[in-house]
């Protein structure tokens, strides 16, 4: 037969050191985690400018060449979208980090909604009167 140990048998100076390394171990989980190397910044920057590149090309960067559109407004246009996009990152980046998420998707939404009144400038309709 096996002598099972109660949690009451336990003895107190176990539990604090314990504690004291469980401590050392998410400090030193935080400290590789925040650590920055040239591989992932690259990796992060390649990847947003994957998006901007998209983005360039979705909102009309050659509608001046083909249609004979002004080159303002395909300006405004891409700076509105570039504000949309950014509220987008924002607002993901907000989900994912544990502090000061509720500012940072308000701050991405307000950005989106700023995007979507530009738009409606920009084609002479105003939202706002």
């Amino acid at each position: 037969m096996v002598k099972h140990r109660r949690f009451s048998d336990k003895p107190e100076d176990d539990s604090i050191l314990s504690d004291e390394k469980i401590e050392l171990q998410e400090k030193e989980i935080t400290s590789e985690k925040s650590s920055l190397d040239l591989k992932s910044i690259l990796l992060s920057g390649t990847k947003y400018a994957y998006i901007i590149g998209a983005v360039a090309l979705l909102s009309g960067v050659f509608t001046p060449l083909t249609l004979g559109v002004e080159i303002e407004d395909v300006i405004f246009g891409m700076l509105s979208i570039f504000l949309g996009l950014a509220g987008g990152i924002v607002i993901f980046l907000g989900i994912k980090s544990q502090k000061f998420t509720t500012i940072m998707v308000a701050g991405g939404l307000g950005m989106m909604f700023g995007s979507l009144v530009l738009i409606y400038e920009l084609i002479d309709k105003p939202l706002f009167q």
